[in-house]
């Protein structure tokens, strides 16, 4: 029994634990098509999870009793080394649905409806549990690998953020880079999708130098502004006089930052930097 990435990078070491309980609940033969998750409390702990594929073989063994893993089963490929691939859908999720009558934890169904009502409550309901949102899938569709036949309906958030720092120019933004109060200090969270030209000119109307010492440096590392990026490069910031402004951002976060890169939205210059809250979700995260 094994666990590969999406990539097809080997995880199986990382989870002892969920392959214990796949090998004795999937009987050979079988692939299926899932993810791997751990929870604390009642909420996704993405976290966690990225510590489980970082950790030493000496650390995992803690990190295991502390937070075990689960597995959401999405789909199956194969049924007693046949290929079903090419069935529907529809036939995949019957077969999936047979060969998980009688599993126990840590190994889930994912739950799937096709009654539009019950999708958007769970669109409005399960984003306090961490998830981003909902994939939509046709009945009909075989599974073809390296091929996106789906997309995500993910929920996003209107949030307040500082700007503190831009890339590229200031008369010519290229992306902000975000910050919010984390215990007491103004903390880099991520950075906006590139920026338009029309956003950009509407921006550097706002910007301006420091008035006074700036909290960040000019030169961060490409991990600040994304903690899983493999680039470990410089990045040179433009250091401006904080700024807010509002953003749409997915409910994704990863520890005190955003998971995925933010939507620029408008200028908030009527509004006090000093007076920004980290918004409660974040908070917990």
């Amino acid at each position: 029994m094994s666990l590969y990435s999406r990539q097809g990078k080997d995880l199986s070491r990382y989870f002892p634990d969920l392959l214990e309980a796949l090998a004795r609940q999937i009987p050979p033969g079988c692939v299926l098509d899932g993810e791997a998750v751990v929870w604390a409390g009642d909420r996704l702990d993405f976290d966690a999870l990225q510590r489980r594929l970082v950790a030493s073989k000496a650390g995992l063994p803690a990190l295991i009793q502390e937070r075990p893993a689960s597995f959401v089963a999405f789909d199956l490929l194969a049924v007693a080394g046949h290929d079903i691939r090419e069935a529907p859908l529809e036939q995949r999720r019957e077969l999936l649905e047979q060969l998980s009558a009688d599993w126990e934890p840590p190994l889930n169904l994912s739950p799937i409806t096709r009654d539009r009502a019950q999708a958007l409550r769970w669109f409005e309901e399960l984003h306090h549990a961490g998830l981003e949102g909902l994939v939509v899938k046709g009945a009909g569709q075989s599974y073809q690998a390296g091929v996106r036949q789906w997309f995500k309906v993910k929920r996003r958030e209107s949030v307040d953020v500082v700007c503190g720092a831009v890339i590229g120019p200031m008369d010519r933004p290229q992306y902000i880079v975000a910050g919010l109060p984390v215990e007491g200090q103004l903390r880099i969270v991520g950075r906006s999708t590139p920026l338009t030209a029309k956003a950009g000119l509407e921006l550097a109307a706002y910007l301006h130098r420091p008035q006074s010492p700036h909290p960040w440096p000019e030169v961060i590392t490409e991990t600040i502004l994304n903690r899983f990026s493999k680039d470990k490069g410089p990045v040179a910031l433009t250091l401006v006089e904080p700024l807010m402004v509002e953003i749409s951002a997915d409910v994704a976060w990863t520890g005190n930052a955003f998971r995925h890169a933010v939507r620029y939205v408008r200028p908030r210059p009527e509004l006090s930097p000093d007076d920004v809250i980290l918004p409660a979700r974040l908070h917990e995260g």
